[in-house]
């Protein structure tokens, strides 16, 4: 009975297909939309991802900020409605899927050691043909 209650709810969910790959430690722009009145507008909400929670349609990340000095937490389901997309913009090096010790960091300290994702594609991308045309051919 649980295994058909999982399979209908699954079916009911559509996967968002505007979330990128990341994991805990990546610096992630979350564009949320916002519904002000009849209004709607989409918000960027960019922090490092603390943690990724959950399996199947209950899986959720929290994404942390410092927003006027004081750390701010939200969590994001992966099927909500309310996320337009998920951008990554930079990948983080941890060795822990939990990052609570950043809450106790301030500063410098909560600084983590990271790649920019998008200027590094386009380096080796950009570096390869080049190095292929420079080699001498041997005749």
């Amino acid at each position: 009975m649980a295994d058909l209650i999982r399979e209908v709810t699954l079916k009911k969910v559509q996967k968002n297909k505007n979330i990128a790959d990341f994991s805990p430690g990546d610096t992630v722009g979350v564009y949320v939309r916002i519904k002000e009145g009849d209004k709607d507008r989409v918000q960027l909400y960019k922090g490092v991802v603390l943690k990724i929670q959950g399996s199947g349609v209950t899986r959720a990340f929290t994404v942390r900020k410092i927003s006027a000095g004081v750390g701010v937490e939200r969590t994001f389901p992966f099927s909500s409605p309310a996320l337009d997309r998920v951008e990554l913009v930079s990948r983080g090096q941890v060795r822990r899927s939990k990052l609570y010790f950043l809450r106790n960091l301030k500063g410098k300290a909560a600084r983590l050691t990271s790649e920019l994702v998008g200027l590094q594609d386009e380096n080796k991308q950009g570096a390869q043909p080049a190095a292929a045309e420079e080699a001498p051919k041997a005749e």
